[in-house]
């Protein structure tokens, strides 16, 4: 999916919510147990209802993983049915690669030809041939992280180097050099508040990926506030807020409750 194409679908959604398919089967609703995949089964209703409200969905991998093979499968059927049935959804894979070259060059060839998602989100700390195999593949996206809405992420990412600049910004100012917003993205948490404004000084124009609205206590207003661009430039996402907002016979449609209201304070908050 190209960045114009993203742009458009906010355009005509008014939303750029993105849905996290945290998926765990310990928290997934109890009369799902019974169906032959019931992670799948669960994401399949999650998706059905929110699809109207959001432009993207985020599968976490750790929570696929954490399964074995069953729930690899139940990944590979869930990206599948979002391809089959809303084929402008932009998916990616929460995964936090990166690795040696040859490495990570495995990592882009099981995501971006085997599972098929459009973006994989990747840790930079081993440097550009770490993150170069992930580049190059025709509409296909790099999302680093750069400013997490983790508590620990202050423990590294806000160190200074000998100019003051923090690790973060470094980070941004190095990657860009190799890829352009059309095919690059950044990680920065909702959390983070104003230093969005510090953000866009070495971002001005790059797709944010913004978790830690809802649950974690982001707030949606600050990030858009310092952060959205005349294109938006934001993909905001929310997961436990929306997919875990109720554990009844009703979750879908209490998502969808969810994932709408989300929306319609996107609406209010977008620049076209």
């Amino acid at each position: 999916m190209t960045r114009q194409q993203i742009i458009e679908n906010i355009k005509r959604k008014k939303s750029f919510l993105c849905v996290g398919l945290d998926t765990d089967i310990k928290k997934i609703p109890q009369h799902l147990l019974t169906a032959e995949d019931p992670i799948f089964e669960f994401n399949k209703a999650i998706i059905d209802a929110t699809a109207p409200y959001c432009i993207a969905y985020k599968p976490n991998l750790a929570f696929y993983e954490s399964t074995g093979v069953s729930g690899w499968i139940s990944l590979e059927k869930t990206v599948k049915y979002i391809r089959q049935n809303y084929p402008d959804q932009f998916i990616i894979a929460d995964a936090k690669r990166g690795d040696i070259g040859n490495t990570s060059a495995m990592y882009a060839r099981s995501f971006f030809e085997h599972l098929g998602v459009d973006a994989i989100t990747i840790a930079p700390y081993m440097g550009e041939d770490s993150v170069t195999p992930f580049l190059g593949y025709n509409g296909k996206w790099v999302i680093l992280l750069a400013l997490t809405s983790n508590r620990g992420s202050h423990d590294f990412q806000l160190t200074e180097d000998h100019s003051g600049n923090p690790l973060y910004k470094n980070v941004i100012a190095k990657s860009s050099e190799w890829a352009t917003d059309s095919e690059m993205m950044y990680v920065v948490g909702a959390t983070q508040g104003e230093l969005f404004r510090e953000i866009r000084k070495v971002a001005p124009t790059h797709f944010l990926l913004v978790p830690g609205v809802g649950a974690q206590g982001g707030s949606l207003e600050d990030v858009c506030k310092y952060g959205m661009t005349k294109d938006c430039g934001l993909i905001v996402n929310s997961s436990r807020g929306i997919i875990y907002a109720s554990t009844g016979t009703d979750f879908a449609a209490v998502a969808a409750a969810e994932a709408k209201k989300l929306a319609e304070q996107m609406a209010a908050l977008l620049p076209f």
